[in-house]
């Protein structure tokens, strides 16, 4: 799948074609993209073993480096660490736990792939909740509205979520 990556340091951004991979179980970058993309490159202080599928160590050495980037894929970003290694022809793998945690709807015969259950990390869902928040504070003012939204444990405070009370600071208390 093609997404976008953006350097933290310049903010520079590239496209790439990122491998979805179970097999895998985090996010990684290859050492010649990485290295020809100008990715700021942090050593890491201890080295990770690469192993097959099959428990054996894997020819290509140990992961020595790590890259922080931002991801983007339509409209959704994510700030993420991927670890540098030499993948060949394959420049950018998401593994299991960045599968897991957008569980993507892949559309086969199409080659579609849709974010549908972004997890708290996205920036996307966090651009939904805050306009989510945004009309709930304009319905304030209506009870029913309230006990709609204010779970039933905190409505004997539920003057404190009115539209006045929440205009102002509370009394500081020292």
């Amino acid at each position: 799948m093609k997404m976008g990556l953006k350097k933290l340091e310049n903010h520079k951004g590239v496209v790439v074609k990122a491998l979805l991979d179970s097999g895998a179980m985090g996010l990684f970058m290859d050492m010649t993209f990485a290295k020809e993309k100008g990715f700021k490159m942090e050593k890491l202080k201890k080295t990770l073993l690469v192993r097959n599928v099959d428990g054996t160590v894997n020819a290509g050495g140990a992961i020595t480096h790590q890259v922080e980037c931002n991801m983007f894929f339509k409209g959704h970003v994510e700030r993420a660490r991927m670890d540098v290694y030499n993948l060949g022809k394959t420049e950018v793998i998401l593994g299991m736990l960045w599968l897991a945690a957008y569980n993507l709807e892949i559309d086969w015969e199409k080659g579609e792939v849709k974010m549908t259950c972004c997890p708290p990390i996205c920036g996307k869902r966090k651009q939904k909740e805050g306009k989510k928040e945004v009309k709930k504070v304009e319905k304030d003012e209506n009870e029913e509205t309230l006990k709609r939204l204010v779970p039933k444990r905190f409505w004997k405070w539920k003057k404190v979520f009115g539209k006045r009370e929440s205009e102002r600071m509370p009394v500081r208390k020292t």
